[in-house]
């Protein structure tokens, strides 16, 4: 058997952290009765680009909606990724995390690339560390909305061995074009699992088109949502990483040509 994998493509309700929250225990109970092993959430799935009220949200993650998620998570069995905001030491990120059906924090990672036109640079402070993580299917790694537009970063998962990068997002209109190119992109470059998931909806004059997606190591498309709330389901198979990587050995050929 394969790894089942849901994307919980949903409208992130405004600054509305509950209602978020209810949404998302009704998507973790419909994976949970798909057999799914892992839900994805969009970025900010808490509360939207509510960044002003930062301090009112954010927390560690051991705390607030984080543990709220790993409950979640530890509930139905999942192991659930989506972003949210944290705090630390004064300062606030945009933090991806990956919680087990234990209920604990097995993968963070604090968003490297900061979103100019949603202000995330007014009152986020950016990540510094790219982590993977050695999960039961696999090595896996993180990356967060607008880090989709810097290979760079997803060639350094490739070559500590990642073989799926969950991506949450709020990728807004008019770039569907872009979504769809680069996660396909970043799946043929470093033969890996591309697994995106977009929200849909409308906040602070931004509209958002979903389209949620995972890609396979040979650029595949495994599956691709629409425009509206959904939670897609589709079971892939690691090895295949493997097999691609054999095929086509790209990231050995490869030379750095960093000056």
């Amino acid at each position: 058997m394969g790894l089942v994998v849901s994307l919980g493509q949903m409208d992130v309700a405004f600054g509305c952290p509950e209602d978020n929250l209810k949404k998302v225990r009704e998507m973790a109970a419909q994976a949970a009765s798909r057999r799914s092993q892992v839900l994805v959430l969009p970025e900010l799935w808490t509360t939207g680009y509510d960044l002003e009220r930062a301090e009112r949200y954010a927390s560690s993650t051991t705390e607030g909606l984080f543990k709220e998620l790993a409950q979640v998570a530890e509930e139905h069995g999942l192991y659930i990724a989506g972003s949210s905001l944290s705090a630390r030491e004064g300062n606030f990120f945009n933090t991806a995390t990956i919680f087990s059906p234990a209920g604990q924090l097995v993968g963070r990672y604090d968003k490297l690339h900061l979103f100019p036109p949603m202000e995330e640079p007014a009152y986020l402070t950016a990540g510094k560390e790219r982590p993977v993580f050695d999960l039961p299917w696999g090595r896996c790694a993180l990356a967060i909305c607008y880090d989709l537009r810097f290979p760079e970063l997803f060639l350094h998962y490739a070559l500590k061995g990642a073989e799926m990068v969950f991506i949450p997002a709020e990728w807004p209109r008019p770039r569907l074009l872009h979504w769809q190119t680069l996660l396909r992109a970043r799946s043929i470059e470093n033969q890996c699992f591309i697994v995106g998931c977009n929200r849909v909806g409308e906040a602070k004059g931004f509209s958002f088109f979903g389209h949620s997606a995972m890609y396979g190591p040979r650029g595949e498309l495994v599956v691709e949502g629409g425009e509206r709330e959904m939670l897609l389901t589709a079971e892939i198979d690691l090895a295949e990483v493997a097999a691609a990587r054999r095929e086509l050995a790209v990231l050995e050929a490869r030379r750095d040509m960093a000056r």
